[in-house]
């Protein structure tokens, strides 16, 4: 992160104090806008251009949407976010989603937040019938027998979609590197995807990223010379901090977020195989997808597997060579995001005697690869190591040649 001064950055903390009182008390009412991809694409590439600090990010957002924006605090080093919105001197919102299951140490972080910044967080919650009938349906625990998003939804999404429906703008603390197989294209800004603003329809919420071509060591470095609190789970091993029961501390060379819903296998994280529990429409839209001809993984150097082929594989008493299989979808983006990775690994590793190989894993072969090959999400990576019998499943998301040589050296050895 270079360092840069934004407009009003050098204002004292009084007059920012000042500042924000005087929003509180009265805030200026903007009609609710639509943004054009236009617009946003102009900014963003502005932004790329200048090669925008996270703090002149965050004043061009103040600046444009003013009361209209508001910033996403989960509790974690996301207070980065408010640190620089304070640097700037002018007025800003900041809203926290309180699901019920926050840690004790998140909830001591909002309060030294308020206390730090002289700021009032606006806390959302769920509905409280919402909640209480998944409860008493499905108990206090329900999430790891049939995975997060019910939950998520009930306790998170609903609350967030009712929140940003009364903003135009808002602002959330994702980085690119937080996890390199879901996170890695997101914008300094971008019209949001997802959820709508308070005008309604497309274009009516803008979301920023200030911090998304930050690195977590440039973060941590900012909070720590700027003593800004921070969650004190961070000092026991947890980075990324969401709802206590799906939330772990990571070992050193984890993925950030990987010490979220864990259980899962990342399948949620990634594409879930739990058609079941999809509606109809949904359920079509999967079997459209599922229909595609077009094939991934395209390369000289990687073998494509029949059933057959890989099943002989699988029951191999001794594998006479090393063989990395990908089982994948060619309709599933994160399948999509990691052909090049695989193909620069096929190329540096063929040559050290790695053979890699495909199975297309989706339609007919869907059960018989969760029966037969462990699988529970798109892509799975098998690993069937020379000199040894049956396979070991990559358990991380981190599918970057370097972390697949390391995977595949763990096992073999030194190749």
């Amino acid at each position: 992160m270079r360092s840069a001064r934004a407009r009003g950055a050098l204002r004292g903390p009084s007059a920012r104090r000042a500042a924000r009182r005087a929003t509180t008390k009265a805030r200026t009412t903007r009609a609710p806008s639509r943004a054009t991809n236009a617009d946003v694409d102009g900014m963003r590439d502005a932004f790329e251009r200048a090669r925008a600090t996270p703090l002149e990010i965050m004043d061009k957002a103040l600046e444009t949407h003013g009361d209209g924006l508001a910033i996403a605090f989960s509790g974690a080093e996301d207070v980065a976010v408010i640190q620089y919105a304070a640097l700037t001197g002018r007025p800003y919102r900041v809203f926290s989603l309180d699901t019920g299951r926050l840690n004790p140490e998140t909830y001591e972080l909002f309060d030294k937040v308020e206390k730090h910044f002289d700021i009032k967080i606006e806390y959302c919650f769920p509905e409280s019938e919402a909640v209480k009938a998944l409860v008493n349906e499905k108990g206090m625990f329900s999430f790891y027998e049939d995975g997060h998003k019910e939950c998520c939804g009930v306790r998170k999404v609903k609350p967030l979609r009712a929140k940003l429906a009364t903003l135009t703008a808002w602002v959330t603390g994702q980085r690119k590197d937080q996890s390199p197989g879901t996170r890695n294209a997101v914008p300094a800004c971008q019209i949001d995807p997802v959820f709508e603003g308070a005008a309604g329809g497309a274009g009516s919420l803008v979301k920023f990223n200030p911090l998304t071509d930050a690195t977590s060591q440039e973060v941590w470095d900012f909070l720590r010379v700027m003593g800004t609190p921070v969650n004190a789970l961070h000092e026991r091993g947890y980075v990324s901090i969401g709802c206590a029961p799906c939330t772990r501390a990571v070992l050193p060379g984890q993925q950030e977020r990987e010490g979220r819903w864990w259980w899962e296998d990342a399948s949620d994280k990634e594409c879930g195989l739990h058609s079941g529990n999809l509606t109809a429409e949904e359920k079509a839209k999967q079997d459209d997808r599922e229909a595609t001809e077009e094939d991934i993984f395209e390369h000289d150097s990687i073998r494509n597997l029949s059933r057959a082929d890989i099943a002989a594989l699988k029951d191999e008493k001794t594998h006479g060579e090393t063989t990395l299989a990908v089982l994948y979808a060619p309709w599933c983006p994160f399948c999509q995001r990691m052909v090049s990775g695989f193909e620069t690994a096929a190329e540096r590793l063929g040559p050290k005697g790695v053979k890699f190989a495909k199975f297309r894993a989706d339609r007919d072969e869907k059960e018989w690869s969760q029966e037969n090959l462990s699988m529970k999400s798109f892509p799975t990576l098998l690993l069937f190591p020379k000199g040894r019998s049956g396979y070991v499943k990559l358990g991380s998301e981190r599918r970057d040649p370097d972390s697949l040589e390391i995977f595949i050296e763990s096992i073999t050895g030194k190749l």
